[in-house]
């Protein structure tokens, strides 16, 4: 039985709330990588698992057009297509280029701390959308602390849903 299925089975289905998610460019094409590591496969089992919640409604996915942006360089055109069906199916907010100038303003203050600039603006436009937790498999990217959404990788998201504490280390 794979991770995934024992999770979908063992998880509190009852006390999942409707939270808002924002997963970046890393946790979208992570399936895609080798998984004959464990943590990789591990994290891809929680990421899958994570989309299944979305597809069920019980979690709300936001995006933005960095996002769109860095699927679009992606070389691999059935990767590139999965990612861009799912969002296109089910994002409800949305960060649109119209606002890349201010996303780009206080991506800089993000990068001032070390971080990268499209993670920057990842952070910053879950932050604008209110998000409750931005996943990512990013170790650089997670060391960042932001005041307004909480920065995890799948497997602790995870975690916190079964009823884990999100302040955990």
């Amino acid at each position: 039985m794979s991770y995934l299925a024992i999770l979908q089975k063992s998880l509190k289905y009852d006390i999942i709330i409707l939270m808002k998610v924002y997963l970046d460019n890393c946790c979208y094409n992570r399936p895609y990588d080798d998984q004959n590591y464990l943590p990789i496969s591990l994290e891809t089992q929680a990421k899958l698992l994570i989309q299944f919640f979305i597809t069920e409604k019980r979690l709300e996915l936001a995006s933005s057009f960095i996002l769109d942006y860095e699927n679009s360089c992606n070389p691999y055109m059935d990767r590139k297509i999965a990612v861009k069906n799912f969002l296109d199916e089910y994002v409800s907010d949305y960060v649109g280029s119209d606002k890349s100038e201010e996303v780009i303003t206080k991506a800089k203050k993000v990068m001032a701390t070390g971080v990268k600039m499209k993670d920057s603006c990842h952070i910053v436009c879950a932050e604008m959308m209110k998000c409750d937790y931005l996943l990512t498999t990013d170790k650089g990217m997670l060391k960042y602390k932001s005041n307004t959404v909480k920065l995890l990788n799948p497997i602790e998201f995870i975690d916190l849903l079964n009823g884990g504490n999100e302040n955990d280390d």
